[in-house]
């Protein structure tokens, strides 16, 4: 088993019910969910809307390989709606997002998959829901 860590979010729609959507696809597609941090309303980041954000972290025990953790978490958020991670090169609205945080100790850089996902700890929205459900002993 792996121990992944993501971080979810949604600007759009009923935001506490997307996220709850998005935590059941993830315990039946990806693995057994173990933790999950309260949800946080946060001001967009990257971008201007008036839509304020709901987000959320979740650990989770998985056996898929890191690219087939990519491959479930693109096929959620297409199949709750979500079309494009950005248009134009620039942050949007969104329905969903799901984002890969990190993956046991593993470090990779590919044009499609860095792990640990290199923003981050830029981001209070993320840190803060991360920082309730992580352990030392993951």
């Amino acid at each position: 088993m792996h121990a992944v860590y993501l971080s979810l979010g949604s600007n759009i729609g009923n935001r506490r019910s997307l996220l709850h959507e998005a935590i059941e696809h993830i315990g039946e597609e990806i693995g057994t969910v173990r933790r999950q941090s309260t949800f946080i309303e946060t001001k967009p980041w990257g971008f201007e809307s008036p839509n304020m954000f709901l987000n959320a972290c979740v650990y989770v025990e998985t056996t898929l390989a890191p690219r087939q953790l990519l491959e479930a978490t693109q096929r959620i958020e297409r199949r709750m709606g979500r079309v494009h991670k950005t248009v134009d090169h620039q942050y949007t609205d969104r329905i969903i997002d799901i984002d890969i945080l990190l993956y046991d100790d593993l470090h990779m850089r590919e044009p499609d998959l860095i792990i640990p996902h290199p923003l981050m700890h830029e981001r209070d929205f993320v840190m803060r829901p991360l920082k309730e459900i992580w352990q030392e002993d993951d």
